[in-house]
């Protein structure tokens, strides 16, 4: 397979146009709200886990920590660890009093370090969709490198969560080359090709405030009936403005409501556009060593009861995954060779 920059595919500026379609949400819905928690504790960048260095970015330490190499930062290890010791717990019981389901991006070395919350997050009904083998900038893998390590992820969810069953989506997030970010697309979908495993949707992308199709040609994978090698892929666009993580760099939510009033705002531009015929989806991204502390889950707390305020005026709470099977059975991919 050709991995030059081509390979992600022409640029799409026009999107839907001025026209979005309704996406005909359950219950007539007027917006569709896809809660993200990433699960990302003890994956991450240090030399416990085999690196000459140790993280440097998303923790309470902000921007601009100085790598330290070849040491352990077991202050940075700490904050992390408060993640997967007691803000997943925390966050996981909120959902669980509002009713809520979320999809997790789950780091599969994180998910095999501490299955316990695998085991959670499927007994309570939550999507768990791959973030990846380990949460580091895989700017530098050669493709055998990125397969291996995405095939990886792939068996560790199936290891830890109690039914087996595989992620059906992806997010990949940190990358910092170029080389790497253009491929991903195409090389993930030809792995769960040749695992003989259905992906469903991919999310990195911040396009749109609906999901799309994006089209490949697999070169080197057998043709579908009729002789095409072309895949649909569908495109759930994830969100960096609606995202705890900002806490971790420059322009912070400085306190829980900063937290809650952005959400709010975001939801009743999305809700009132709803009631004029424009449907869309609000994507929230939460961290469970960052939302979860308690002085900044209050924030997530006020927004859950806003929004569930007026579920039953067409507020739907939804998985990624049922986002993508709504989408597919209303709006199905059609190759056009």
């Amino acid at each position: 397979m050709s991995l030059n920059s081509t390979e992600y595919g022409p640029r799409d500026l026009k999107g839907y146009g001025k026209n979005t379609p309704d996406p005909q949400w359950p219950g007539g819905a007027k917006i569709a709200i896809s809660i993200v928690l990433n699960y990302e504790e003890g994956s991450e960048v240090t030399p416990v886990n085999g690196d000459n260095v140790t993280e440097t970015l998303g923790s309470e330490l902000g921007p601009g920590v100085p790598k330290m190499v070849g040491e352990r930062n077991v202050n940075m290890e700490s904050l992390y660890e408060y993640g997967s010791r007691a803000g997943v717990w925390r966050i996981l019981r909120l959902l669980e009093e509002h009713n809520v389901r979320c999809t997790s991006y789950a780091v599969g070395h994180a998910l095999e370090l501490n299955p316990e919350v695998a085991v959670a997050l499927e007994e309570a009904g939550h999507e768990v969709a791959s973030h990846g083998w380990r949460w580091v900038d895989r700017s530098d893998w050669t493709v055998e490198e990125e397969k291996e390590n995405a095939k990886k992820a792939i068996k560790a969810i199936q290891n830890t969560v109690p039914s087996g069953k595989p992620p059906r989506g992806w997010y990949y997030g940190m990358v910092s080359g170029t080389k790497a970010g253009t491929r991903s697309r195409a090389l993930i979908a030809e792995v769960f090709r040749e695992e003989g495993i259905p992906l469903l949707w991919y999310s990195d992308d911040y396009s749109d405030d609906l999901p799309h199709w994006h089209v490949y040609n697999f070169p080197t994978l057998v043709p579908y009936p009729g002789g095409s090698k072309e895949e649909g892929l569908l495109i759930i666009p994830y969100t960096l403005d609606a995202n705890d993580y900002r806490n971790a760099r420059y322009s912070a939510f400085i306190t829980p409501d900063d937290f809650a009033s952005y959400l709010i705002s975001s939801f009743d531009e999305l809700y009132a556009e709803g009631c004029k015929g424009h449907a869309k989806m609000m994507s929230i991204g939460l961290h469970c060593r960052i939302i979860g502390r308690p002085g900044r889950i209050a924030g997530l707390r006020k927004f859950l009861e806003y929004a569930k305020a007026k579920e039953e005026g067409g507020v739907w709470f939804a998985t990624r995954e049922e986002i993508a099977e709504h989408w597919k059975e209303r709006f199905p991919y059609f190759p056009k060779s």
